[in-house]
């Protein structure tokens, strides 16, 4: 496995699963001895509520865009119609 210049390597995927790690995923490092370890981070609840909190914030709003279009012009667009 090489480590890229922007200090990126890709875990294999059966790790990965092995060790329950998922996109967004938050993962803690660990130096001891010489190695490196990399570890899932435990997520408190609170972090969790605000994660989904961040999440909620980001696309607030993002449905009132186009005010002007009309019920219907709206279903029709998720219809691709």
């Amino acid at each position: 496995m090489r480590l890229t210049s922007k200090g990126q390597v890709t875990i294999p995927q059966h790790i990965r699963h092995q060790a329950g790690l998922a996109p967004g995923c938050n993962v803690e490092f660990h130096f001891d001895n010489g190695r490196v370890w990399l570890s899932r981070k435990n997520e408190s609840p609170e972090d969790r509520r605000e994660r989904i909190r961040d999440g909620i914030r980001a696309v607030t709003g993002s449905a009132s865009a186009h005010l002007a279009l009309s019920t219907d012009d709206i279903m029709a667009m998720t219809r691709e119609e």
